[in-house]
């Protein structure tokens, strides 16, 4: 039985001896740098309300907190750039040697940007244009060409992955999707080189918990070469995870999103930020309520531990596999 790493906290605005963490806001952008390991985040929010993209940031920390005697030895650090893409029309560098490690953060509104007039329900008052979306599936089919490149996708950014790939197409649910509902992997996942080591911890081997928050289905249409690892439940054509590519060697997904929000792992911390989010006033009591709920009443005992480990399994270990391939070049 694998135990879910500990969650550290601390502030990620603070540099520390191996870690630094740089959000874009003007467009400009730091340069390169040799002593640098540079990590590009596609934050997909439009500067919605949310505590996903801070726990990316957090969980990145950590797994390079783990490679930190490597560092040490080639006198690195790993920085990581935030890109605000959707507001800000901000992308980063297509991976030529600077950037080999790009992950993407859940976000609000439609998974189409065309669709998202600020008007319609499911935009949730996003009001956006598309100009970034053709530069971004450029920058997808670039990360799936070169092979020391990979891509993390969660929520919104995995629904964008199918729509580049044409895995699967967006449907509106008819009742928005929350709390900690039950996902099953496929066949395939069972027997997959990484995957199958999480379905050893489930008691079935199929199904687990996770956290969601979302609108939209994933319908799957046409999987090509890539490869459904769970779906929605049993007898669902509702796709929850999906692997694009993976590494030759040792069959660590390289390209992948997932439906849901592993990222939501550490319940004081999420509590402290939205606590401080509804007395600054920057968010609704309902989009509070909505959030306390799923930490204080669902995030507990049993559920909790098998959301840390749907974690380790969709997030984490990818993130310091990921890591440390960087921090071993």
């Amino acid at each position: 039985m694998i135990t879910p790493t500990p969650v550290k906290r601390r502030n990620i605005h603070e540099a520390s001896e191996f870690f630094e963490y740089v959000r874009l806001g003007d467009g400009s952008v730091p340069a390169a740098d040799p002593k640098k390991i540079d990590v590009a985040v596609l934050d997909m929010n439009h500067s919605w309300p949310n505590i996903g993209h801070d726990a990316i940031i957090h969980a990145i920390q950590d797994a390079t907190e783990e490679h930190q005697e490597r560092l040490r030895t080639t006198g690195k650090i790993l920085r990581v750039l935030s890109y605000d893409v959707r507001r800000r029309l901000m992308l980063p560098e297509v991976p030529n040697g600077r950037f080999l490690l790009y992950v993407g953060t859940g976000g609000p509104g439609h998974l189409d940007p065309r669709q998202n007039d600020g008007m319609e329900p499911w935009s949730q008052g996003i009001r956006e244009t598309a100009e970034w979306e053709a530069p971004l599936f450029n920058l997808f089919d670039r990360v799936l060409a070169k092979e020391e490149a990979a891509l993390i996708a969660v929520c919104h950014s995995f629904g964008l992955v199918c729509r580049w790939t044409g895995v699967a197409r967006p449907q509106q649910r008819e009742e928005k999707s929350t709390g900690m509902p039950t996902n099953v992997l496929s066949e395939e996942a069972t027997a997959h080189p990484w995957f199958s080591r999480f379905s050893a911890q489930l008691p079935d081997r199929r199904h687990y918990r996770v956290i969601d928050n979302r609108l939209f289905d994933l319908v799957l249409e046409s999987p090509g070469k890539s490869r459904p690892l769970a779906f929605e439940s049993d007898d669902s054509s509702t796709v929850t995870m999906v692997e694009i590519e993976r590494e030759r060697e040792s069959g660590m997904p390289r390209v992948f999103g997932a439906n849901h929000h592993p990222e939501i792992i550490d319940r004081d911390k999420v509590m402290a930020v939205l606590d401080a989010k509804r007395a600054h006033g920057e968010v609704s009591e309902l989009w509070y309520r909505e959030r306390e709920h799923l930490m204080t009443d669902l995030f507990r005992g049993e559920s909790e531990r098998q959301s840390r480990i749907t974690s380790e399994f969709t997030f984490l270990g990818l993130l310091r596999h990921h890591v440390g391939r960087l921090a071993n070049r």
